[in-house]
């Protein structure tokens, strides 16, 4: 034989049995199995169940999740009060009791007035505004730099759309009616109209009726017709006020324990993310779709439908600016929001009254005509 073709042999020979040893070896684990650990976190909600578009905002989160990963990572969700109190979701994921919540970041000004920024002001952002704020406009970063102080990171996870202005024992035609009531309200709005002569109350959405129907309380605002109608306040207060100048686009975040967040694997955290903005698409979607129904069969049971007037909108705007002016001379984290959120806002009815405001306007004119 010759040396070449004993040699040309010999390593075809070689690669044969490098192959065979190869196939006969065990696989390697794929490197995707390395980088996807099995998880269970707990979610606990501020909402309870009977609010259902509030509260499927949690189950969608823990299905997309679970859905991207395979059931690797696995979100057990808790309405309020089954874990801990719906007031107190945040503390609950700032202290590691649990890994996250779903909550409004306004619940708690106690602890800060920043964290009514997180939600909705009185004459604040619009829903479009929101999103487009926390998503382009930096809301996001500015958010969870303050939150990091609580051991809290935030994303966007729901928004209702402009409210209802709340449910009212008796009618409010001057500023004056307001004088002494008490009136169940979140977030900045109650010091607003706590100017204004009413008596804020922080109430969980499950006490709210019972406050009412007692008499505990002369007002409420909640959500907007949906919700309203589930929770039946119409059999216990008639005036039903529009617009919730204080909620013109509230956001609900997912709330992370940081920690545990930070700990999480690219991938998931990216799943997260993107869990949460379907959530927050589909809650504002799931809105709109009920309202305009619930409103019809509100009416049909007896809500009277009302505006607040020019005189209580102005000097409801009026005492707002107050409340602010005076918060930003003392706290540095809030001017900084709110000074972000401002300029956006201005430029962003600069751009709505062109086109969005305009249209919309002309096509309610045809809605009343009959013509639509």
């Amino acid at each position: 034989m010759k040396r070449r073709d004993f040699f040309r042999q010999a390593a075809t020979a070689s690669a044969g049995a490098a192959a065979a040893t190869a196939l006969a070896a065990p696989l390697a684990a794929p490197a995707i199995a390395q980088s996807s650990p099995k998880i269970n976190w707990r979610l606990t909600s501020s909402f309870t169940k009977n609010t259902d578009v509030l509260f499927a905002a949690s189950t969608d989160i823990a299905t997309s999740v679970a859905e991207a990963t395979d059931g690797n990572f696995t979100i057990q969700t808790f309405a309020a009060g089954e874990l801990v109190p719906g007031l107190q979701a945040a503390d609950a994921v700032s202290n590691g009791t649990v890994e996250m919540a779903h909550t409004c970041s306004y619940y708690y000004i106690g602890k800060d007035p920043t964290f009514a920024l997180g939600t909705a002001v009185p004459f604040g952002l619009n829903a479009r505004m929101t999103n487009s704020w926390f998503t382009i406009g930096g809301g996001n970063e500015l958010l969870n730099e303050f939150l990091s102080t609580y051991n809290l990171y935030a994303l966007p996870a729901g928004n209702t759309g402009a409210q209802m202005g709340g449910w009212f024992r008796k009618e409010i035609n001057t500023v004056d009616d307001l004088k002494g009531l008490k009136m169940r309200i979140a977030g900045l709005a109650g010091q607003v109209m706590q100017k204004l002569g009413v008596t804020p109350q922080q109430i969980a959405g499950g006490d709210v009726y019972a406050a009412l129907e007692k008499g505990t309380i002369d007002a409420t605002e909640f959500v907007g017709p949906y919700d309203d109608q589930k929770l039946g306040f119409v059999k216990v207060a008639k005036y039903y006020y529009y617009p919730a100048w204080w909620e013109g686009g509230p956001a609900v975040h997912a709330f992370f324990n940081l920690e545990k967040f930070n700990g999480l694997p690219k991938s998931y955290q990216r799943i997260l993310k993107d869990a949460c903005a379907n959530a927050n698409t589909n809650m504002l979607a799931r809105y709109d779709a009920k309202n305009a129904k619930a409103l019809r069969q509100l009416v049909s049971e007896g809500a009277v439908l009302k505006p607040f007037n020019q005189q209580i909108l102005d000097a409801s705007h009026k005492a707002a600016l107050e409340v602010y002016a005076d918060i930003t001379s003392k706290n540095a984290a809030f001017k900084k929001i709110y000074d972000s959120q401002q300029a956006f806002k201005k430029d962003g009815y600069l751009w709505e009254q062109i086109a969005d405001y305009t249209y919309d306007t002309y096509m309610m004119i045809q809605q009343r005509n009959g013509s639509l």
